[in-house]
């Protein structure tokens, strides 16, 4: 019967081990809770700026609109994003008619191309996730695609703003 006790108590506390440990107030313990914040930023500044995924250098972009893509950009974006953003106000997600104004194009184009990953590793899409509570689903947008609804975007913003 001692032995089966001796067991069970040696189980238990194996198994409350790592609660112990967790709770625990030593040094090592506290640099451990505050290392995700820097493993946060250990993101590059070209990622901190614009975003992470297959975007990972700045794109060309000209003064003047290329109408061609404006259009193609304009049916992709009326198929795909405006169900979850508008212009201008809150919707399902932020709302884009000034997100040329706030985020480079590769930003747009890495949220649009990897939202799961920007809502994972990227603080702005951290944020973005903790105020919509919803993470933006992957609409298998191409990179030429996302360039287009950048650029139609760009031509909203021109247009209204």
């Amino acid at each position: 019967m001692n032995t089966l006790k001796s067991l069970l108590i040696t189980l238990s506390l194996l198994l409350l081990m790592p609660i112990f440990y967790a709770c625990g107030g030593d040094e090592s313990s506290e640099r451990q809770r505050s290392e995700p914040q820097a493993e946060e930023t250990a993101l590059s500044e070209f990622e901190l700026e614009h975003g992470i995924g297959p975007v990972t250098e700045r794109i060309e972009i000209s003064d003047d609109l290329d109408l061609a893509k404006v259009e193609k950009g304009r049916n992709i974006y009326e198929m795909k994003c405006e169900m979850c953003h508008n212009y201008q106000g809150r919707m399902v997600g932020p709302e884009l008619g000034n997100i040329m104004d706030r985020r480079s194009p590769e930003f747009v184009m890495n949220f649009i191309l990897n939202p799961s990953g920007m809502v994972r590793d990227h603080p702005v899409g951290q944020e973005l996730l903790r105020e919509y509570m919803t993470v933006m689903p992957f609409q298998n947008v191409q990179k030429d695609e996302a360039r287009a609804i950048v650029e139609y975007l760009r031509y909203y913003y021109e247009e209204n703003y």
